[in-house]
């Protein structure tokens, strides 16, 4: 029989590139079973290679099964591989889900997707500083890593995290953010929505009540959702997480309370140990997400809920996403000593640990001061930028809005004075180059007015006046 099969100039073998063609004939039912094979000798003349080029692909088929040899009478498609192809359809597999599947197919989830169609003013918001982050260095200290990292060091490493990483972060939180805490506390994971899920697996059973901030972060809804646990959306105001509306039967309640999210407020220390009261008063567990901690303009910045605890109540959640890049996800999660073993074993039977070689140049990136400075012309960055959005807002707003969110992180919200319609703003916006995004997809009840979330920490300060003007001609 003639069996065409194309054979190309490339880097795989010509048996490899033979043997695939055969098998994918077999596959698809162009070779149906039963049917004989040309001898390896009139294949290899037929195609113009030598015959070890067709012994070497005959042989691969018949160890996997996809021929058989008949003595004396040749080389023949298995009829077992066909017949198992005769009812095969693309997706007709019926295959069931667990719960969490289920739950994980219908949720909200940010894949990263093709980026929508180019605007000149765009208040993206959770970025980091791209054009600010020293990138020289920062392949500097990897490459610096690499080359010295002894070969046992690149084994698999402990779950908890690299020492030297842990080590480092926990100086930097005590002096930066008072949090109280030893390095075995601190474990390393891939980014605050790793933590967010972990503390999920770890202290949340299915029907579990759990508080969560009403609007709040989507990550932690979804995580929550697929978990099982029953929220209860407690309303936020102008001082953020309203405590007096905290359910008492709760087990856990979530918070961002130095810059919430996404309504930027700062949670007060008074409504921060009422939390921690209701906390002991229920036995339950505080999530403090410091996802923006870092960033504070005005006044001295207020210690974390986690240096506030003497109980050992709070789970603490941080992330280099804002003030690294977010591709490194490398985040971390400080434990109460009693969960420590729960949070590193659930870590392991997650992924083992986060990727090795990234954690030692992290540790000699904060070691070496190097994140520390970087972290003040960030902030004297977005601060030139925080004052460049406050005074556009000013001249081409007015009295038109209200603003929260403007004393620490890098993203505010416009709250309109008279009733608009976020989606009819967020497209008039866009017909005048401006990308501005809504707040109402961050509320579980239904927002009771219209918000437009303002990013600022990619944009220049020309680009943010300019996208403001624009702004303002729509409100």
């Amino acid at each position: 029989m003639q069996l065409t099969i194309p054979i190309k100039q490339s880097s795989v073998p010509l048996h490899r590139q033979m043997y695939l063609r055969i098998r994918e004939k077999i596959l698809s039912g162009a070779l149906p079973g039963g049917q004989k094979l040309p001898a390896t000798r009139d294949l290899a003349e037929q195609l113009g290679v030598s015959r070890t080029v067709a012994v070497l692909a005959y042989e691969q088929l018949l160890a996997e099964g996809f021929v058989a040899g008949r003595i004396g009478s040749g080389t023949y498609v298995s009829g077992a591989v066909a017949a198992s192809r005769k009812t095969v359809s693309p997706d007709s597999a019926k295959l069931g889900l667990s719960r969490f599947g289920l739950a994980a197919s219908r949720a909200w989830v940010n894949f990263p997707q093709q980026r929508r169609h180019w605007l000149p003013y765009d208040f993206a918001y959770g970025l980091s500083d791209l054009e600010t982050f020293p990138f020289a260095m920062w392949r500097r200290i990897l490459l610096r890593c690499a080359r010295r990292a002894p070969a046992r060091e690149l084994d698999y490493g402990p779950a908890g995290g690299n020492e030297a990483l842990r080590e480092a972060i926990t100086e930097h939180l005590r002096r930066s953010r008072a949090v109280v805490c030893n390095a075995s506390q601190v474990i390393v994971v891939n980014g605050s929505q790793q933590a967010l899920d972990l503390v999920a697996r770890v202290l949340i059973e299915r029907g579990d009540i759990v508080a969560i901030e009403d609007p709040g972060y989507r990550g932690t809804k979804e995580v929550l959702r697929a978990a099982g646990a029953r929220m209860i959306p407690v309303p936020v105001d102008s001082d953020g997480l309203d405590t007096a509306h905290l359910p008492e039967n709760a087990r856990v309640a979530f918070v961002t309370p130095s810059h919430q999210f996404p309504t930027g407020t700062i949670l007060p220390l008074a409504r921060r140990l009422e939390l921690l009261q209701w906390a002991r008063r229920g036995n339950a567990v505080v999530v403090e997400d410091d996802y923006d901690g870092e960033f504070r303009y005005e006044g001295q910045p207020l210690e974390s809920m986690q240096g506030l605890d003497r109980e050992g109540r709070v789970v603490y959640i941080g992330t280099f996403s804002r003030t690294v890049f977010s591709a490194l996800r490398i985040g971390y999660l400080v434990a109460p000593k009693r969960l420590v073993p729960a949070f590193t074993a659930a870590k392991w039977l997650c992924d083992r640990h986060t990727a090795t070689l990234e954690q030692h140049a992290l540790a000699e990136f904060i070691s070496c001061g190097m994140y520390e400075r970087h972290l003040r012309r960030v902030r004297r960055r977005n601060t030139a930028r925080r004052q460049a959005l406050v005074d556009s807002i000013e001249k081409y707003l007015g009295g038109r809005v209200a603003i929260t969110g403007d004393g620490a992180g890098s993203h505010v919200v416009l709250w309109p004075r008279r009733p608009v319609e976020e989606e009819a703003v967020i497209a008039a916006a866009a017909s005048r180059g401006t990308r501005v995004y809504g707040i109402s997809p961050y509320y579980v009840r239904a927002p009771r007015k219209a918000g437009i979330l303002l990013g600022y920490a990619q944009m220049r300060d020309r680009e943010i006046r300019e996208g403001i003007r624009r702004l303002g001609e729509v409100l």
